[in-house]
């Protein structure tokens, strides 16, 4: 009897964003970042293109971070966890032809779905001022290109505009009416500034769901004002992406670190912070080192196991616990 096939992970998305809102989704930056989200319980999470290009190339996000670095460093993140990744792909790189290549790249990539956006390239993070926009019709292209690439029915379109800050909430909606039309399966609305904004971006979406973006935690003075997640249910928001939280904390965590590290250094003395840093049992879970010594102990033969650790390694080896 054939086994029953599981449903991909863009079908396991699309069914969150179905049941489950507003489905709430970290954004991660590398492997580690989305190892710790899917350990600590969330369902799906989602690469942030402003924290690939600070991380990976210590740029802001201006547009300088490219389509294979991008789809690289997906690659591995998509890799590393078995719950949906979403993925940004800015302006889409080009025109609606590159898009349908885009597209492609991604889902290779292991990939569920693109946030693509309505800005002329070179693009900028969201939250800064000088944006510039695509006409219309331009993205509704885009959108259409993406559909016609994807091989995955349930591969997700998320038509971001940016248009909150250039043309208002009319421009926004009539916008949003256009990109629906064109097939999008989300409308990601970013820089928003008010419930009323967000009020009218779901009715102008009407069945289609909508995305949020919020940076909860973030001291400093945001664009969109930072609103509870019930509220967000109540307003009929599908989706809630905090993009910049992990990228944040990381930075406040490190700082801390190396502040104690920069006093050892002036005194010559020695400090024992655990408070600081995860122990070694959290970082060898989290990499998940006994998936490695499973398959050494499966593969490898008594006798090539015993020359790598000796008889006095074997029970750590073969049974996982360190011997007496």
């Amino acid at each position: 009897m054939q086994a029953a096939l599981l449903p991909s992970r863009a079908r396991v998305l699309r069914e969150l964003l179905a049941n489950a809102r507003p489905v709430v989704s970290p954004g991660v930056f590398d492997a580690v970042s989305a190892r710790l989200a899917e350990s600590m319980g969330f369902s799906t999470i989602a690469t942030s293109g402003a924290g690939l290009s600070n991380a990976l190339l210590g740029q802001p996000d201006i547009g300088v971070f490219g389509l294979r670095d991008n789809v690289d460093a997906c690659r591995h993140i998509a890799r590393s966890v078995s719950i949906p990744v979403m993925a940004d792909a800015d302006t889409g790189y080009g025109n609606a032809v590159t898009v349908y290549h885009v597209v492609q790249y991604f889902e290779e990539a292991g990939i569920v779905g693109l946030n693509i956006e309505d800005q002329l390239m070179p693009k900028r993070c969201g939250h800064m001022r000088g944006k510039e926009l695509v006409e219309p019709r331009e993205m509704a292209m885009k959108i259409q290109a993406a559909m016609k690439a994807r091989r995955d029915p349930d591969f997700i379109i998320n038509a971001r505009t940016d248009a909150l800050a250039v043309e208002g909430i009319e421009g926004t909606q009539a916008r949003i009416r256009e990109y629906v039309a064109a097939g999008a399966d989300m409308i990601y609305v970013d820089a928003i500034r008010t419930e009323d904004d967000i009020a009218r971006a779901v009715e102008a979406a009407g069945d289609t769901p909508v995305n949020i973006n919020m940076g909860f935690g973030i001291r400093s003075r945001p664009t969109s004002p930072s609103i509870p997640l019930k509220r967000l249910k109540a307003l009929g928001v599908a989706r809630v992406s905090m993009p910049r939280l992990l990228t944040s904390s990381a930075i406040a965590g490190m700082t801390k670190a190396l502040e104690v590290m920069r006093e050892c250094i002036r005194t010559g003395e020695g400090a024992d912070r655990p408070d600081l840093a995860a122990d070694m049992e959290t970082i060898t879970g989290l990499m998940r080192y006994e998936r490695i010594t499973a398959l050494e102990n499966e593969f490898l033969g008594n006798e090539a196991l015993t020359r790598k650790y000796g008889d006095g390694q074997r029970d750590y080896v073969v049974k996982g616990k360190p011997p007496t």
